[in-house]
């Protein structure tokens, strides 16, 4: 007798998991703004701020590939408690310091060191635990509700981040730290599910590194990474040049930030269209959505305004949702199992090495030409990581893996 597939909105265990998840995304969210803004205030200095994110990133990159040999050798649940309470420790340890007056930059340096690292060791143990939780045949259907999760927490959570300090300059971590409780007890208390053979942790061969010789072994997997990690590095600025072109326009803070928001919001609105998206086949629908950022970048450049601006980010984010869930379905269910681990680490890492390049060569370019010239080059850099993609023979004639468990 086949086994019955309960429906995600009934299946309690998926829920409890997204319901961590979603936390911990907005706590990473409100973090994200509340850790630099505390530093803006407590130094004066943009330029601190900045080093803050860079070295959080760089903690994140650093950790990546280690982390999947973690994942290929532990449980996934406990590496995402593991996670969630590094992060919840950090959070606290600010509040208090921040309460205690001694709160100082190395502190915090070395806060964003441990935020990095557990961003990479909850992030692939999210994507591992996700498949341990759904039924191949939902997994599709289960990524797109993910999509609700991400897009949703990057709308909210800058500016809850805001409201929260605005309140007190403690409420922001308060909140962080109470967000990633919830999704250490979430994960924790996570109900058991049907019954189902135990993945057997094999000792880990190949090193760290198998998972990078997995993707770059495989044609279409090497060119969807390398495409997605060439659309990162371009778009890493892309918020900053936008509010340039409009401060240049003298419009106020208050309408720049809305137009952000409203442009973020496309990636919640593109959710519900992954399904009609992937009717495409991937490597179509991969070149589909990069090849239309390059006219969505040539429209910033025009100055129209601040909901010019906003109209054009919403449509250019509307098929985000789409390409996340391709490569996650195309790269990491491909993955073979005792090496998924690494697999996932080596995507996560390599898609995301480009963004400190991308976000110093935006901030070069503002310095030295005007915004308008510094967004038609982004366009420019755009429309060569689209050409790249186009002459992939294996990418443009991909399709998509049987479904099945995973």
């Amino acid at each position: 007798m086949a086994d019955v597939v309960i429906p995600l909105r009934r299946n309690l265990r998926f829920q409890t998991f997204w319901t961590g998840s979603v936390s911990a995304t907005l706590g990473q969210a409100v973090g994200d703004v509340a850790y630099p803004l505390a530093i803006v205030t407590m130094t004066g200095s943009p330029g601190k701020a900045a080093l803050f994110s860079a070295v959080q990133i760089a903690g994140m990159l650093v950790a990546g590939l280690p982390v999947g040999s973690l994942a290929d050798r532990y449980d996934s649940q406990r590496l995402a408690l593991a996670a969630h309470a590094f992060r919840t420790m950090v959070a606290c340890v600010v509040a208090i310091a921040l309460i205690g007056g001694w709160l100082t930059l190395p502190l915090l340096v070395a806060a964003a060191v441990v935020l990095g690292a557990g961003q990479a060791l909850g992030g692939a143990a999210n994507i591992l635990m996700l498949r341990s939780i759904v039924p191949g045949e939902q997994l599709t259907v289960a990524l797109t509700q993910d999509e609700v999760r991400i897009n949703g927490a990057s709308l909210a959570g800058p500016a809850l981040a805001g409201v929260l300090y605005g309140l007190h300059h403690v409420a922001p971590f308060t909140f962080t730290a109470a967000a990633f409780f919830l999704a250490l007890t979430s994960t924790l208390f996570l109900p058991a599910g049907p019954a189902r053979p135990t993945p057997h942790k094999e000792p880990v061969e190949g090193g760290m590194l198998a998972g990078v010789r997995e993707l770059w072994g495989q044609p279409v997997l090497r060119a969807t990474v390398l495409l997605i990690m060439g659309v990162n590095t371009v778009g890493a600025g892309l918020e900053l040049v936008v509010i340039v072109i409009l401060r240049h326009q003298a419009v106020p803070p208050y309408a720049i930030g809305l137009a952000l928001g409203i442009g973020a919001a496309g990636g919640l609105a593109g959710a519900p269209l992954v399904k009609l998206l992937h009717r495409l086949p991937p490597g179509v629908l991969l070149l589909a959505v990069c090849g239309i950022e390059v006219p969505v970048l040539l429209l910033l450049a025009v100055p129209f305004g601040p909901w010019w601006a906003a109209g054009v980010l919403f449509t250019g984010m509307l098929g985000v949702p789409a390409l996340r869930v391709l490569g996650d379905i195309l790269v990491i269910r491909q993955a073979p199992p005792e090496r998924r681990g690494r697999v996932v680490a080596a995507v996560m890492t390599l898609i995301a090495l480009g963004m400190p390049i991308g976000i110093a060569g935006c901030g070069l370019l503002l310095q030295y030409l005007p915004a308008q010239t510094a967004m038609l080059t982004l366009a420019a850099a755009m429309a060569v990581v689209a050409a790249y993609g186009l002459s992939s023979r294996e990418l443009r004639h991909a399709r998509w893996p049987q479904a099945g468990p995973t």
